[in-house]
């Protein structure tokens, strides 16, 4: 069973939620919370898979609730899925560099909600294909960062291949396919890099990948 905390300063939100992610009887809702504040505490008492978090609420935002959330090692287990109507892009790299393990948008069908907190239970990351091209757009668009190079030298020059398709967008098949490896190949690689560039999932990787000036300002997500 997988555990959620659904947080949002909406009680009619929060309520509409909970039936959508118990539809099926795999996931159920353990707590709730009014604020991020209140989401962070809730996180630690009940130690959830996964926290549905809002962005805009009083007291603390999602954003910071979702910092407070990832920079506590007692939660490493813990995984944030940013569930929002605001899809400025400027709030989802943020809730990106923040640690969230995903962002959706609430226009979100209740089969892809669900299907959303069991990839992120799991451990993966997940940005729908329009969230993935507004960040992207957003990063594009942004002045540059400096290229570190002692960070890009912690790869090998595989490595940054396979970083820079990441950064465009592609899933492990992809990947696999435009640099002739096999699926299994291709998911070791993004593993290592992973854990030698310290991002916490795919999604920081993408936005990695930018920052660095690895991947350029016109790549388009495949």
């Amino acid at each position: 069973m997988i555990r959620v905390v659904v947080v949002d300063d909406q009680e009619l939100v929060r309520t509409g939620l909970r039936t959508l992610v118990e539809h099926d009887g795999d996931i159920t809702v353990v707590g709730e919370a009014d604020s991020g504040r209140t989401g962070v505490w809730r996180a630690r008492e009940l130690r959830p898979d996964v926290v549905l978090m809002d962005i805009r609420m009083p007291d603390v935002d999602g954003i910071e609730a979702t910092r407070q959330i990832v920079a506590d090692r007692d939660l490493g287990d813990v995984r944030v899925l940013v569930l929002t109507t605001f899809d400025e892009d400027e709030h989802i790299v943020e809730a990106i560099r923040s640690g969230a393990a995903g962002y959706l948008l609430k226009d979100v069908s209740p089969v892809d909600l669900r299907a959303a907190v069991r990839v992120v239970a799991a451990g993966e990351a997940l940005l729908s294909p329009s969230v993935t091209r507004r960040v992207m757009r957003s990063l594009a668009e942004a002045p540059r960062a400096r290229v570190d190079d002692a960070l890009l030298r912690r790869i090998t020059d595989r490595e940054r291949e396979v970083l820079e398709q990441v950064g465009r967008g592609l899933s492990n098949e992809e990947i696999a396919r435009v640099l002739y490896l096999s699926p299994a190949t291709a998911r070791t690689y993004v593993s290592r890099l992973l854990a030698k560039l310290d991002a916490r999932d795919r999604a920081q990787l993408v936005v990695l990948a930018y920052e660095t000036g690895l991947v350029s300002p016109g790549a388009q997500p495949s």
